[in-house]
């Protein structure tokens, strides 16, 4: 299997990426086909796609912000079933960011991560795929190491218009230290406005929650 990095509107891989990002995901979390052009040239985002005889069948997306010590998993598909695409796609992105971290000299205290909570949205279909169910998904994120932050979660719909996305937990696996407990509420809203910041129009619930956590020390991490 290939794990290849999309850089381009124009890979023909990226056309195979996105409309499997539509079958998968509701429409809300999939941002428009054109307007990934600029994002695909940042060099700090980076987006690979697993290859199976030609095929995309996998995708990941992820970054690392230096001066903050953090990642972000902005999404991880598995398109078929059987191939063994969630390990490959986690050893793959794991070694990409210890080399992107080393590189820029920086530290890496966790990595932060949106899961669908299903306790609250009910069972959404996800293209039908059996590995993308949100209760397998939650469980893959637990034993990796994932927890999540103890807060009441909304982030800005990526179709650009403003409206709230519930439904979610926003979730941290701790890389430094694998048993903290909780990490800063500052470095939790530093984060999301950084991460949002290319969404022109956020909910107020949103700004709410940011506010919020620049009123707290500290967020806690609880169990999946």
């Amino acid at each position: 299997m290939l794990y290849h990095r999309i850089t381009d509107i124009q890979d023909p891989y990226f056309r195979q990426m996105h409309d499997m990002m539509q079958t998968i995901f509701p429409p809300e979390e999939v941002l428009e086909y054109s307007l990934w052009a600029e994002p695909l040239q940042d060099p700090g985002i980076r987006v690979f796609v697993a290859v199976h005889d030609g095929e995309v069948v996998g995708a990941t997306e992820y970054r690392y912000y230096d001066d903050l010590g953090v990642a972000m998993t902005d999404f991880t598909i598995i398109g078929r079933e059987g191939l063994g695409i969630g390990p490959f796609l986690a050893k793959q992105r794991l070694r990409d960011l210890r080399s992107v971290v080393e590189s820029s000299g920086g530290s890496w205290l966790g990595m932060f991560a949106e899961i669908y909570n299903p306790y609250l949205t009910g069972d959404l279909g996800f293209g039908g795929i059996k590995p993308m169910n949100p209760y397998v998904r939650r469980e893959v994120l637990a034993h990796l190491g994932y927890r999540k932050l103890d807060l009441e979660y909304v982030h800005p719909s990526w179709q650009i218009d403003g409206e709230a996305v519930h439904g979610l937990d926003l979730c941290f696996m701790p890389v430094a230290d694998e048993e903290m407990a909780s990490v800063p509420a500052s470095l939790v809203s530093s984060f999301l406005e950084r991460y949002y910041a290319v969404l022109p129009q956020k909910p107020g619930t949103w700004y709410d929650m940011v506010a919020s956590l620049k009123g707290r020390e500290t967020v806690q991490l609880l169990p999946m």
